[in-house]
């Protein structure tokens, strides 16, 4: 395994073909000053470029690409790092509302759950792509993800052209009905809800 990880790492794949920044959580995961809490089972993490005041993300130790190929037998990990995401939120952000959830169609390697504070105020927010993978149906509850695995034994998502159809929403303010022109618009709308 540590031989796979360290293909992975450097690059490459098996088969020699060179990877992208996709890879990116990978190195993260061995990264000290990245990493906020480890077990044998899952590693969360910082994320690099934080979409919210609080922004973390939850990954197995074991290589699972995505959500995608989760199979039945996952659904325990995928309990524990749902787990982990609520423990450590509670323990160091009380009184922060956060959400816990999956990307319909994630572009990074290896599975990842995300925790992020409903804020969604960050420097780093900066597109409307960015904006709507986090406030439409395009963020998906991890209760919901766990309990479709549960029901269907894969997990049921939002097909190619939804996903698209999502991320091309118009600019809408998650928490009201405030539709904005753009990003700059939304950004400074969202402080009124964070005073």
């Amino acid at each position: 395994m540590k031989r796979k990880f360290a293909e992975l790492e450097s690059g490459e794949n098996t088969s020699g073909e060179k990877r992208t920044w996709a890879l990116g959580l990978l190195k993260a995961m061995n990264n000290p000053n990245s990493v906020l809490k480890t077990d044998n089972k899952v590693t969360m993490i910082k994320d690099l470029y934080p979409k919210a005041r609080h922004h973390f993300l939850v990954l197995p130790n074991k290589d699972i690409s995505d959500l995608k190929t989760v199979q039945p037998e996952h659904l325990g990990m995928l309990r524990h790092m749902d787990k982990i995401a609520k423990e450590y939120v509670q323990e160091n952000y009380p009184g922060v509302n956060f959400m816990i959830g999956y990307h319909a169609e994630a572009s990074m390697h290896r599975l990842h759950l995300h925790v992020i504070s409903d804020d969604l105020d960050s420097t780093a927010m900066k597109t409307k792509k960015h904006w709507n993978s986090f406030a439409t149906k395009f963020f998906i509850n991890s209760k919901d993800i766990r309990q479709s695995l549960a029901n269907n034994g894969s997990v049921q998502l939002p097909s190619k052209e939804q996903c698209k159809q999502y991320l091309d929403t118009a600019l809408k303010c998650h928490k009201c009905d405030f539709k904005p022109k753009h990003m700059p618009d939304l950004k400074k709308h969202i402080l009124t809800h964070l005073k």
